[in-house]
């Protein structure tokens, strides 16, 4: 079962920079066939919905951006996943990026015996410190294997 350090339950963990790229953007939308013509659009291109997932690739260490907890990546399920946008992302911005372990609570399963939800936070400023979006998710690590 996961290690968790109650009391580093919000704290936000380092900051992570990562560039806002047409190129990037068009290879995305291509990647999930969104035919929308926006982002052929120099001019009026934003980033797409889900788009800020790329920031899986500009961190080093997943573990060190929330610190609360050490989870067992063999038994963990994806719960759900949320984006806030308070601000267009186009090309050329450039975010910073920081995240946090909001809740963590436990629920006994069904099947799998008991459940850990961690619930994650990701606050997303551009160049000029401005918030432009939030990613919040829901991670569950089961106790053990589903049964059943």
């Amino acid at each position: 079962m996961a290690e968790i350090d109650r009391a580093r339950i919000g704290e936000w963990g380092p900051e992570v920079t990562m560039r806002i790229e047409l190129g990037k953007i068009r290879e995305f939308v291509k990647a999930v066939k969104d035919p929308n013509p926006i982002y052929l659009d120099e001019a009026r291109c934003v980033a797409p919905p889900t788009f800020l997932m790329t920031m899986a690739h500009w961190i080093g260490d997943l573990g060190a951006t929330r610190a609360a907890v050490k989870l067992d990546y063999r038994r963990l399920l994806h719960g759900e996943q949320e984006f806030e946008y308070l601000r267009p992302i186009r090309p050329g911005d450039v975010l910073t990026f920081r995240s946090r372990t909001k809740d963590v609570f436990e629920k006994t399963g069904k099947r799998g015996g008991t459940m850990l939800f961690v619930i994650g936070e990701t606050e997303f400023r551009n160049q000029r410190g401005e918030v432009v979006a939030y990613l919040r998710n829901t991670v569950i690590e089961t106790a053990g294997p589903v049964t059943g």
